[in-house]
């Protein structure tokens, strides 16, 4: 039994994740539709475990708990709101001492190390939020997925998919699927990830 780390995001074609700072990826690049998103929910309801950093986490906790019972939302987005708030989620943060909606907190200086042990004890997909927490994770090998949804955009500028990585990562292609507006899902294994126990 071994979990495994899987970093999903929507990216533009030149993996970027955010084109203005604190947009938490809510730009007008972004083409979501229902058809995606009905892929979204699918993919977080099989999720074991939710693991985001604070900033990721904190405009998730803003929005999709009061999502849920708002009647002015499409159904697709309500049943995000129920998946999201009911899901088990870790949220990794040295400040937050609190959290609801089935969170715990992991902080601390051994942050990563409480994180290997998470992994190695978890059955299934551990879905990541959050390029800080990612590329920390890809650092100590214990990145084990890439999921990315492109979206036909160019930004130019902008944050990229991970902060401050500068070596090569192979990559192998799992799976990859089309959806409406010329969005593109494609995940991928990272081939260097670490086996449980070997960190």
């Amino acid at each position: 039994m071994m979990g495994r780390f899987a970093y999903w995001m929507n990216v533009s074609l030149d993996l970027r994740i955010e084109q203005v700072p604190g947009d938490n990826g809510a730009g007008e690049w972004l083409r979501i539709g229902e058809a995606l998103h009905r892929e979204f929910n699918a993919r977080a309801q099989a999720l074991a475990l939710m693991v985001q950093g604070r900033v990721i986490y904190e405009v998730m906790e803003e929005y999709w708990p009061r999502a849920r019972g708002d009647g002015s939302l499409p159904e697709v987005l309500r049943e995000y709101g129920e998946i999201w708030t009911a899901k088990p989620k870790v949220l990794v943060s040295r400040t937050r001492r609190s959290a609801d909606h089935n969170t715990r907190i992991i902080g601390g200086d051994d942050a990563i190390g409480q994180l290997a042990a998470l992994r190695a004890e978890t059955d299934g997909a551990i879905g990541v939020g959050g390029a800080t927490l990612a590329t920390q994770l890809l650092r100590a090998g214990l990145l084990d997925e890439l999921l990315l949804f492109t979206h036909p955009a160019i930004l130019g500028f902008g944050r990229p998919l991970f902060d401050d990585y500068d070596l090569p990562i192979d990559l192998d292609l799992l799976e990859q699927r089309s959806f409406e507006q010329g969005v593109t899902m494609h995940r991928y294994a990272v081939r260097d990830a670490k086996e449980a126990g070997s960190c």
